[in-house]
């Protein structure tokens, strides 16, 4: 079985972008960013990853990967 992971952090730090500035361009709280940024997540919510691309202009699998 393969494994959903977050790349969050890969492309906030490519693009320059700290976690604190995506909390204020998106409204979600700081430390709901950090989880997301170090993968500390069970599940996702999609209503976050949502508001995440589009403050990051970015698609989903820019910033979720999948691997075998």
């Amino acid at each position: 079985m393969g494994k959903v992971r977050l790349i969050l952090d890969k492309y906030l730090d490519s693009k320059n972008i700290t976690r604190y500035q995506l909390s204020e361009d998106t409204g979600i709280r700081y430390d709901t960013i950090d989880k997301y940024y170090k993968n500390k997540l069970q599940r996702y919510d999609r209503y976050i990853l949502a508001k995440i691309c589009d403050a990051l202009h970015c698609e989903i699998n820019d910033i979720i990967a999948y691997r075998k």
